[in-house]
């Protein structure tokens, strides 16, 4: 299975790299920064079709075309995000990521995160470690909140929601990108020690297994099980770091 994603992956990649030659096509979902393209559209259905194919019995729950709700995740489960971070491919032309993680019966087992433009390929799962392209990486430090860097979401610090001001002063300092798959690919790679955000299930799920090996923590905002249903506020961190941030968050 982990070579046939692979695959998958990298001919979606290709198709992308080749579509930046022509016209994308653009439209906006609930407003002017909520993007969807016609790459979006056609990643997503061609990683489909190749589940179909493989494993015609799996559920598929994608950000896309009527696939972002299941009612449980029984079973085989592929869980995807095309582009993600559509607004920076749109504008930027970089800084996005496909993701796709695969779980059963509600346990996630494989985590594939792929910075396409500059060709690496974060992958994992249960037992198997995580990885850069064929690079083991080493499980990060479990670093204190101000002893690193966090990710916050944009909205959630200018608002300066849920107490995420003093959250973002009492770490080294706060980042944002856009793109979640990068988010916590700089957490793997022990850059980041944090993210803070709301995300759906497609922006979290192949990241959380590929955290879990390095034993990170990941919730909602009240330190219960994220739904996989919807948007919802979004915390991991390393254990240390984790508690910490749990502890001042002050919910509404």
């Amino acid at each position: 299975m982990i070579e046939e994603i692979i695959a998958w992956l990298v001919a979606a990649k290709e198709k992308i790299l080749h579509a930046q030659n022509e016209q994308l096509t653009v439209a906006e979902k609930t407003n002017h920064k909520d993007l969807v393209t016609n790459m979006d559209r056609e990643i997503q259905a061609f990683l489909i079709n190749k589940i179909h194919s493989a494993y015609p019995q799996a559920k598929i729950l994608a950000e896309e075309e009527g696939y972002n709700n299941l009612s449980d995740l029984s079973g085989q489960v592929f869980i995807i995000d095309p582009i993600d971070g559509t607004l920076n491919f749109v504008v930027q032309g970089e800084n996005f990521c496909i993701m796709l993680a695969y779980y059963e019966d509600g346990v996630g087992q494989l985590g594939f995160i792929y910075d396409v433009m500059r060709d690496e390929l974060y992958w994992g799962g249960k037992t198997i470690g995580v990885y850069k392209n064929d690079v083991k990486l080493p499980q990060p430090q479990d670093l204190p909140l101000d002893k690193g860097l966090v990710a916050i979401n944009s909205y959630l610090f200018g608002h300066d929601r849920f107490n995420i001001h003093a959250i973002g002063e009492q770490s080294i300092g706060v980042r944002m990108c856009g793109c979640a798959g990068l988010e916590l690919i700089a957490m793997l790679k022990g850059n980041h020690i944090g993210y803070i955000s709301n995300l759906s299930p497609w922006d979290y799920a192949a990241g959380n297994v590929l955290l879990e090996e390095f034993g990170m923590r990941y919730s909602g905002f009240s330190g219960a099980p994220l739904s996989f249903s919807g948007r919802e506020y979004y915390l991991a961190a390393t254990p240390t770091a984790y508690a910490t941030i749990l502890d001042m968050l002050q919910l509404d």
